[in-house]
């Protein structure tokens, strides 16, 4: 008896999946995991096959889900891949303890509908959009895959469905890096051929009041750089025998925060400028000393363009920053100092890499003592990925003390690469299917992009369409290999076809956030039925 086919039935799973407030990293994150496996647990077919069904370890305690439905020895199968986890609901306010109770929340705003902005009140009064945190970013998506899943349990398809649901997209995406080496696992013991991916994350509008339906064929890639800010401290009542760091972080934030030379363009496409995630100095306790060091990290987004490119383009911006402190401080300092007065102290600030940082530090103490040190800060780890990146940095700039004021170009997690499947044959016939059935059956004209633009897991397995190395970012960042580790080798292994097709939503990460109906789980199931038939029957190599 089918139970996740009809629409009413699949707004029941979502709301059963959303009820459960899988925020990342909290202990709901592991419960919602467990939930999926009971759910498939009761079935038919995993009660029959239940080492298909499987629930797999991160090294913190978390864990993901892959449910296998195979088709006696056919090889041919589609992953499936979907989060788990959302993001926090503080700035739902009022409504925040009803925030994963969809159908209470929708029918409470109806109370305050005017207080709603206008796109989400004109939703919200057409009664087919169900609110709620996580209904849209994704487990509307995931419901779907549920769906088709159980179609294959039912012999649909004549192929297989590997279904895959991870935690923690929403920070770095431990869940889906530490699913590669279990996909190649999987491969190997079942002896399958994998075809391609299907995520289903929900379809991002481009512009504001944007009503087109959209699918894509690749992902963004984003790096996090950081900037460690070395300065020179001093009483604040001296203070031009110092350098501020906030005066440098200052200055870099005005030739960082959405500079128009970071914007990448790809046919129709367009990148977001950078924006500032973090900017902040490194006192601990309040005193009169003007801070020595101050960091800032921001979000940079990219298509094709290579990780050197990138670099090259940071580099010289914090270049100019360092001139810009320096001019400022000469200009203020002459209006300070009298006519017989000079300063001996004349900054200069100078612009690393943290594998240069690294280099000069070696020089100075030898590998053996650097790396003592940063084996002594990973012992007594206490941060976060993001912090504690800023603190292995701190420690050697602390090293080279000869070489401030200066600024250190870092990298942090998360790193997602750019991957795109666009110009694969076989993905541009996906395409064509896809879209010329959502024509002819629904009307609908869904319209192929390059990019998801909302980031997403299948950066570590589609195949990259930036012209360089993970290698060359990789060595700019203080914590590989100190308690995080991204698979570059299993990465490359795998570099299967992707394409993304979801649900219709809107307000992704904000309290109006929200999933259409009508379109979600009565169109694109079926939609996404006829793609799958397509996949098994298409030879990928033509």
């Amino acid at each position: 008896m089918a139970r996740w086919q009809s629409k009413q039935q699949l707004v029941d799973l979502l709301c059963s999946i959303v009820e459960h407030p899988s925020i990342t990293g909290s202990d709901e994150e592991i419960a919602v995991v467990e939930y999926l496996q009971y759910l498939l647990g009761t079935t038919s077919y995993f009660q029959s096959n239940p080492h298909h069904l499987q629930l797999h370890p991160l090294k913190d305690g978390r864990q993901f889900i892959s449910a296998l439905v195979k088709q006696s020895d056919a090889a041919e199968t589609v992953i499936l891949i979907s989060h788990v986890d959302v993001v926090g609901v503080g700035d739902y306010a009022s409504y925040e303890n009803i925030a994963f109770r969809p159908r209470e929340l929708t029918k409470e705003l109806h109370k305050n509908i005017n207080g709603l902005p206008q796109g989400a009140a004109e939703d919200l009064a057409s009664g087919d959009w169900l609110f709620g945190r996580g209904t849209m970013d994704m487990k509307a998506g995931l419901t779907v895959h549920l769906s088709l899943l159980e179609k294959a349990m039912d012999g649909t398809f004549d192929g297989n469905i590997l279904l895959l649901a991870v935690p923690d997209e929403e920070v770095n995406s431990e869940g889906m890096l530490a699913a590669l080496p279990v996909l190649e696992h999987i491969k190997e013991k079942e002896s399958l051929s994998y075809k391609t991916v299907l995520n289903g994350e929900p379809m991002f509008s481009r512009y504001p009041g944007d009503s087109s339906y959209y699918l894509y064929t690749g992902s963004i890639g984003k790096v996090l750089p950081g900037f460690l800010c070395y300065g020179k401290e001093t009483h604040a009542g001296e203070p031009f025998a110092g350098l501020n760091a906030n005066l440098m972080v200052s200055h870099l934030a005005q030739e960082l925060e959405l500079n128009e030379i970071f914007i990448e363009e790809s046919d129709s496409e367009k990148t977001p400028p950078p924006v500032s995630l973090m900017q902040r100095d490194l006192k601990e306790e309040y005193s009169v000393q003007t801070p020595q060091a101050a960091v800032a990290m921001y979000n940079v987004l990219y298509m094709k363009q290579s990780i050197s490119e990138l670099n090259d383009k940071l580099l010289q911006a914090a270049k100019r920053a360092g001139r810009r402190s320096i001019e400022h401080y000469f200009d203020k300092a002459e209006h300070f100092l009298n006519k017989n007065q000079t300063s001996t102290f004349k900054p200069n600030v100078n612009v690393l890499t943290y594998d240069e940082l690294y280099q000069n530090a070696v020089q100075r103490y030898g590998k053996a003592e650097v790396e003592r040190r940063l084996n002594l800060l990973i012992h007594k780890r206490e941060e976060g990925d993001r912090d504690f990146s800023t603190r292995l940095i701190y420690n050697l700039a602390s090293l080279c003390k000869d070489l401030t004021p200066m600024i250190v170009l870092f990298y942090s997690p998360p790193f997602y690469p750019a991957v795109s499947s666009d110009h694969d044959p076989f993905i541009q016939a996906a395409v064509n299917k896809a879209t010329s059935y959502a024509k002819q059956t629904y009307g609908l004209d869904l319209t192929k992009v390059e990019y998801f633009t909302g980031l997403s897991d299948l950066s570590f397995i589609g195949p990259s369409s930036s012209r360089s190395s993970v290698n060359d970012l990789v060595k700019q960042m203080p914590i590989q290999g100190k308690g995080y580790q991204l698979p570059v080798e299993v990465m490359d292994t795998l570099n299967v076809p992707i394409i993304n097709v979801g649900p219709l939503g809107k307000d992704p990460h904000q309290w109006t956030e929200r999933v259409e109906l009508t379109y979600s789980f009565a169109q694109l199931p079926d939609i996404l039925t006829d793609l799958l038939h397509f996949f098994f029957k298409t030879d990928p190599k033509g």
